[in-house]
Order: structure tokens, then C-alpha cells, then sequence
């Protein structure tokens, strides 16, 4: 964040290394983070309008989300998340997923940082889905068996922070479209002490797991049995749109933010429309973590995080601050006119 002196901000530049830089080892912290914005989002102090889906007609599988956002009280920054999903990439050797977070000072609206975005994105996303986890699972026992639909990028840092905050399971099971991916996941779980196996069926892995992780690239739902979940696990829902409406409408549901979650053709969203209502939203994580609301345990628990840009303000604000003070950031002189 810029001095207390008003004037034009300093503009600085933060690549993907840098920001891998400050994340590694903070995994408590980023939690705490994430769970601070959210705070601050249920009592109001934020500002999160809806995130805006740049489609393409002659690349309908790729897409672009700009999502601004205000964070206010101590620590206050606005800001931009500009970031791209392009799941044909993989193919190619490069990540699915693209983009950069712009800061701006609250005090003039000039920006002061560029940071690179798609590990900033992937941090707040699992200490968000951590977070959950932990909250919804108070007084019934952690989970020993996960689950992992989806083996990206997402899947792995959700895996890393569990680890990290003190989670453990019996055993991990993984699924993904494409074999090998999973087999790699799966391999560099075994290498870290971890019990892992590869699932060639989906519903063998949804069955066997009591706590899941849904990170794919689905666009329509693909899992539409209710059976699958009869065990009544705990779900991250964090690809948001992998579970048929009908399931959605039979679980106790638990979202970040209940407008943004019930739109842009989510699970959440089909389940609305077949229902004609939102009944089926038990509530926020802010409603569980204030006790405004008690999860049922009658049925699954379904967590489907939209994603808040406040999350990726909150990070992105930390890391900008410890890569100012370890000398990572790159100042541009004379960036404004």
C-alpha cells in the first residue's frame, strides 16, 4: 500500500515467482486472511458486484472474468482480478488458467501494483475451501478419506493447504478425465507419505470418500445420481457447476455469497430455476462461522464458493506488502504521466 502521503503511487510489478515466493510456508496465514475477508463481507464493509464473463462464439470452451472489488476498514485496497480459464492449453504444455490482480489506492483510485494472479487466485481458493471444511465439520469429526474429481492446479494447492494447516486423511482418492494426470497426482501424494489411489470410476471415488473435492472445468453437471452421495459427505463444490440440480436441491447447502452463487448457469443456479426458489440455501460461511446458522446432518453438505474478488484483494494486499519489503517488486519510474 502506498505512504500516507497523498500523491501518485509508486507502480510496481510482481511476476508469478515472487508471489510464489511470499505464499510458500504462509498457508496458516492466507487462511486467516480468507476468513478475515469474509468478516468483513458479512458485516457489510465490502464491495463485490457481480463478476463479468467475457465469451467467445468461435472459442466456446474459453473464457474471461473481471472481477472488481472493494475491501474496506484498516488495510482498505480496491482492485481488479482480470483472469482467464483457456482449458485447451493443457493440451499444449501451458496452464489453463491466466491472469493478473491490479490493485488500487483507495485514497486517489490510481493503481499502484500489477501482480501475477493465477497462484494469488489458486491460494485464496483453497484456504477458502480449508476455511469451510473446518467450520462445517465442527462438532461431527474431521473427515479420514478425500477425494479429489479433478487434478489441476486447484486440486493440488487445496490438497497443500489441508496438509499444511494440520489436516490428515487415511487415505486420498483421485479421478480426473485423463488418466495420467490423475496417476501423476496420485504419484506425488505416495511421495509424500501420503496414501493415494487412482479411481478409474467416479462413482467409486464419490463413494468411498466422505469428504470430496469437485476442481474441474465442467460447464454442464455430470454427476447426477443422489446415491453417490448417500453417505451424506462434506463437498467443496469449487468448480461450482459439476453436480446436477436435483442434488443440489436435496443437500444441505452452504455458498460464499448466495447472489453471486445462484447465477452464471452454476448447479446452484439450475437448482433455483427447477425449484422456482432458494429454499435450499441453508446459508453462508459467514452465517456458520457467526452460529447464525446450524448445518444439518441429515444430508450431504455441499460448500459452493463463487469466489469474491474481496478474497483475492486481501491476499494480493499481503503478498504486495512482503514483496515490497523483501525487494522482489519491480518499481516502474514514471509509470503515470
Amino acid at each position: 500500500m502506498p505512504d500516507d502521503k497523498l500523491g501518485i503511487p509508486p507502480f510496481g510489478v510482481l511476476p508469478g515467482a515472487g508471489v510464489r515466493r511470499v505464499l510458500a510456508g504462509r498457508e496458516k496465514q492466507v487462511v486467516e486472511l480468507v476468513e478475515e475477508a469474509y468478516q468483513r463481507h458479512g458485516e457489510g464493509a465490502t464491495v463485490n458486484p457481480p463478476s463479468y464473463f467475457l465469451r467467445f462464439p468461435d472459442r466456446p470452451t474459453g473464457r474471461i472474468i473481471a472481477l472488481p472489488a472493494s475491501v474496506g476498514g484498516r488495510d482498505a485496497v480496491d482492485g481488479l482480478k482480470w483472469i482467464s480459464s483457456f482449458p485447451g492449453n493443457v493440451e499444449h504444455g501451458i496452464p489453463r488458467a491466466s491472469g493478473v490482480l491490479i490493485l488500487n489506492d483507495p485514497r486517489t483510485g490510481y493503481p499502484y501494483a500489477c501482480l501475477e494472479a493465477s497462484l494469488i487466485s489458486a491460494a485464496r481458493t483453497a484456504a477458502s475451501a480449508v476455511l469451510a471444511a473446518d467450520r462445517l465439520t465442527r462438532g461431527r469429526g474431521r473427515p479420514v478419506r478425500a477425494g479429489f474429481f479433478g487434478t489441476g492446479l486447484i486440486a493440488r494447492t487445496i490438497h497443500a493447504y489441508f496438509a499444511a494447516t494440520g489436516w490428515s486423511f487415511d487415505q486420498v482418492g483421485v479421478h480426473d478425465l485423463v488418466r495420467e494426470r490423475a496417476a501423476g497426482l496420485a504419484a506425488d501424494l505416495a511421495a509424500s507419505g501420503q496414501d493415494a489411489v487412482v479411481h478409474e470410476r467416479p462413482e467409486d471415488l464419490l463413494r468411498s470418500c466422505d469428504l470430496v473435492v469437485f476442481a474441474t472445468v465442467a460447464g454442464t453437471p455430470h454427476v447426477t445420481d443422489p446415491d453417490l452421495l448417500a453417505h451424506h459427505p462434506l463437498v467443496l463444490h469449487v468448480s461450482l457447476r459439476d453436480l446436477a440440480p436435483e442434488i443440489i436441491a436435496g443437500a444441505a447447502n452452504v455458498v460464499d455469497d448466495v447472489d453471486h452463487c445462484l447465477r452464471a448457469g452454476t448447479s446452484l443456479d439450475l437448482a433455483q430455476q427447477l425449484t422456482g426458489g432458494r429454499e435450499f440455501v441453508d446459508g453462508t460461511l459467514y452465517d456458520v462461522m457467526t452460529g447464525a446458522v446450524t448445518v444439518r446432518r441429515d444430508r450431504p453438505v455441499i460448500f459452493s464458493p463463487f469466489g469474491l474478488g474481496v478474497l483475492d484483494l486481501a491476499v494480493g494486499r499481503f503478498v504486495h506488502e512482503a514483496a515490497s519489503r523483501s525487494g522482489d517488486l519491480s518499481v516502474v519510474p514514471g509509470f503515470f504521466s
